[in-house]
C-alpha cells in the first residue's frame, strides 16, 4: 500500500505528533509512506495531483520519534496521485488562520483531485469542506450540545450572557485549540464588550452555556469507522484536565491528559454521533465530552493517540492502518463500485 499524509509544514510537525505514529505503524508494515505539507500540493496538467513529498526506505528504526526526524531529514521527492492508493487529511486549517490563509482550505480541494484520480481520500474531503469550522457540530442532534447561539451581535450575545445567569463561554466559530476561548462572568462582565469585539476581528462568535462539569477538563475519545477506536479491550480515551487558571483542556494549551474509564453515558453519545460520522466518510474523529454533552468534534486532525497509546501501555495506531488496509482491499475487489464517502468508513 502507498499512504500519503499530508500535514501543515514538516518544521512544525513534531516527532511525537499522532500523524508520525500513524506514518510509522504504516511502515513497520511494510507500506510506502509519505508526508506532504499543504505547501507543497500542486495540479498538473493532465489532471492529476502532484506534490513534494518526504519518505524514507529500507531502515529501521526504534520509535516513531527517530523514524520521523530522520523523515525531516530527507531531500524532497515528487509523486503524483497515480503513485497513491490512500491520502490521509491531517493537517489542521485552524493553525493556518492569520498565518497563511491560502492554506486553510487546500488539502480538501486537492483531496478532491486525488479522489477523482481513484485514491481513497481520508476523512472524505467533500465533508471536511462543509466541517471548516465548528458550523458543522450545529448539525448533529441538540440533545448532544450545550446550549449554543452564533452571532455577531453584541446585543444578541449579551442577552444570552444574561439568559445564562451571566455565565458563558465565548469562542470563535473557526480555530482549534483553545484559542480566544474565553469564560464570562460577573467578575469580568465589565470586558464583555472588548472580549466580543476582540473574537469578532475574525467573523462569527459562539456563545455557549457553561457546563459546571466544565471545571474538571473535558473527555477526549477517538472514533475510527464511527466507533470508538479499542484494543483488547482499552479504549482510546483521556481526560484532558485544566491547569488551576485555564478553562482551556487542551494538552498543548496546558491540559494534563490522564486515565479514564469508559461509561455508558459516554458509549450513549458516541452512539448519537455515529450515523452523520458514517454518511459523511469522517474515518477518524475525536469528540469531546464534558458531562453529558458533546463540546467539540474534531474531523480535521484528532490528536492524542501517542499520548493515550503511553497511557495505556497500548498500540492504538496499528488498528488506524489495518482498517486502512482494508479499505484498499475493498476497494480494488469492488473497482469504482464504492463511493469514498462509503468506502471511508467502511
Amino acid at each position: 500500500m502507498k499512504i500519503a499524509f499530508i500535514i501543515n509544514d514538516h518544521d512544525t510537525e513534531k516527532p511525537n505528533y499522532t500523524t508520525p505514529g500513524l506514518g510509522y505503524a504504516a511502515y513497520k508494515r511494510g507500506h510506502d509512506v509519505y508526508f506532504i505539507g499543504v505547501g507543497e500540493l500542486s495540479y498538473a496538467s493532465k489532471g492529476h495531483l502532484s506534490v513534494r513529498c518526504k519518505t524514507i526506505n529500507e531502515k529501521k528504526f526504534n520509535s516513531q520519534e527517530t523514524y520521523f526526524k530522520a523523515v525531516q531529514k530527507e531531500k524532497f521527492t515528487r509523486i503524483t496521485s497515480e503513485d497513491l492508493d490512500v491520502l490521509f487529511l491531517r493537517n489542521n486549517p485552524a493553525d493556518e488562520i492569520n498565518e497563511r490563509d491560502w492554506a486553510q482550505n487546500a488539502a480538501f480541494i486537492f483531496g478532491e483531485i486525488a479522489m477523482r484520480n481513484g485514491v481513497i481520500v481520508l476523512n472524505h474531503p467533500n465533508s471536511l469542506a462543509g466541517a471548516v469550522n465548528k458550523m458543522y457540530f450545529q448539525h448533529f442532534p441538540e440533545i448532544l450540545r450545550p446550549k449554543t447561539i452564533i452571532s455577531r451581535d453584541h446585543d444578541e450575545i449579551k442577552a444570552f450572557f444574561k439568559k445564562q445567569k451571566q455565565k458563558m463561554i465565548l469562542k470563535p466559530l473557526q480555530g482549534s485549540g483553545g484559542t480566544n476561548v474565553f469564560m464570562m462572568d460577573k467578575k469580568n462582565e465589565h470586558n464583555l464588550n472588548q472580549t466580543i469585539d476582540a473574537i469578532a476581528r475574525d467573523g462569527y462568535i459562539i456563545a455557549q452555556e457553561y457546563l459546571t462539569e466544565a471545571s474538571k477538563g473535558d473527555t477526549r475519545l477517538i472514533l475510527m469507522n464511527g466507533e470508538p477506536l479499542q484494543v483488547d479491550g482499552k479504549y482510546a480515551i483521556m481526560q484532558r484536565v485544566n491547569s488551576s487558571d485555564d478553562i482551556r483542556s487542551n494538552i498543548h494549551a496546558g491540559g494534563r491528559p490522564e486515565a479514564v474509564k469508559m461509561t455508558d453515558k459516554i458509549m450513549k453519545l458516541a452512539d448519537i454521533v455515529r450515523p452523520k460520522l458514517v454518511q459523511d466518510g469522517m474515518f477518524l474523529v475525536g469528540i469531546d465530552i464534558v458531562g453529558d454533552k458533546l463540546m467539540e468534534i474534531n474531523v480535521f486532525s484528532p490528536g492524542g493517540l501517542n499520548v493515550i497509546s503511553e497511557m495505556y501501555d497500548a498500540d492504538f495506531c496499528t488498528p488506524v492502518i489495518k482498517a486502512i488496509e482494508k479499505k484498499v482491499y475493498y476497494k480494488n475487489m469492488y473497482s469504482d463500485y464504492l463511493f469514498n464517502s462509503r468506502l471511508a468508513t467502511l
